[in-house]
């Protein structure tokens, strides 16, 4: 398969792009600052560019592109970056894709939980209705952007989770206090975190590339979400060390603003639709996951 990937230099693109590499696949990554032959530099701006002759004949493009959720505190500039970055990015992916005499049959668009919002301990489906906060309301216009290319292509989008892998995303900012036995819950501990390992998020988008029948919403997460008080718990026995040591829920205010909300709520979201289709995982436990990680 030849696949397109934007997105490709972040934590989710470049172990996506490293498999398909090592099952004999063709990787095109759209970037804005090409390095390598298989890279071609797009500057994504709403409207299909000379890049857009990439996605002719490809196999399926996938689109991860947009500035981090965490890499910094909200703000109203910050919270504008996300959203365009992701928008802009994605109007430019349909556009090429209208464009194209011979436009790849599938697009896996990334999404996020945070659709859900706020759910306590209820648990959540691909049918469930999205929140009312920031990033729900990110995730809505995001995966309607997404849907633009509904009429030219198969359009499967992935509400990914909090994906587990000690070389990036949130697992490798825990590690260290952790290992020095600072870790524990966040706020109450109560809220649930819908995991999944690195290794089966990139199963699964490349089974929605394969399966011709998933169209739509798929959670990309694990079908054993845990609370937050319980993942401490396991990463402290995976590490050997204790986690006992709270984050108060005003202190991650302080640090990360709004954003902390998001990590002090929660949703206990399962994947639903890819276990009905047939999609297995190898990672269905938090503990086994964690051992092989560690």
């Amino acid at each position: 398969m030849r696949i397109v990937l934007a997105g490709g230099s972040g934590f989710l693109g470049r172990a996506l792009r490293s498999r398909l590499q090592r099952d004999g696949h063709t990787v095109t990554v759209l970037t804005r600052s090409p390095r390598t032959p298989d890279e071609v530099a797009w500057t994504p701006d709403s409207k299909a560019g000379a890049w857009a002759g990439a996605l002719d004949s490809a196999d399926g493009i996938v689109n991860l592109a947009g500035e981090g959720i965490a890499d910094r505190r909200w703000n109203d500039a910050r919270k504008r970056a996300l959203r365009d970055s992701r928008l802009v990015a994605t109007r430019s992916i349909v556009a090429a894709l209208h464009q194209s005499p011979a436009a790849p049959p599938v697009l896996v668009n990334a999404s996020a939980v945070g659709y859900y919002g706020p759910c306590g301990g209820e648990r959540v489906t691909e049918s469930t209705p999205p929140g009312s906060d920031f990033l729900s309301q990110l995730c809505v216009e995001w995966e309607r952007e997404a849907d633009q290319a509904s009429a030219t292509t198969r359009v499967a989008l992935v509400r990914t989770g909090l994906v587990l892998h000690p070389d990036g995303g949130a697992l490798k900012e825990m590690l260290l206090p952790f290992k020095l036995g600072a870790g524990g819950p966040m706020g109450s501990g109560s809220q649930y975190m819908p995991w999944i390992h690195l290794d089966d998020w990139v199963s699964l988008v490349l089974w929605l590339i394969a399966t011709s029948g998933a169209r739509g919403a798929f959670n990309g997460t694990a079908p054993t979400p845990v609370t937050n008080r319980e993942f401490a718990r396991a990463l402290g026995r995976a590490l050997g060390r204790p986690a006992i040591v709270p984050a108060p829920a005003f202190a991650l205010r302080m640090l990360l603003g709004e954003f902390a909300d998001s990590l002090l709520t929660g949703q206990r979201a399962v994947p639903a639709r890819s276990v009905e289709l047939g999609f297995t995982f190898q990672f269905t436990d938090l503990e086994p996951a964690l051992a092989n990680l560690l």
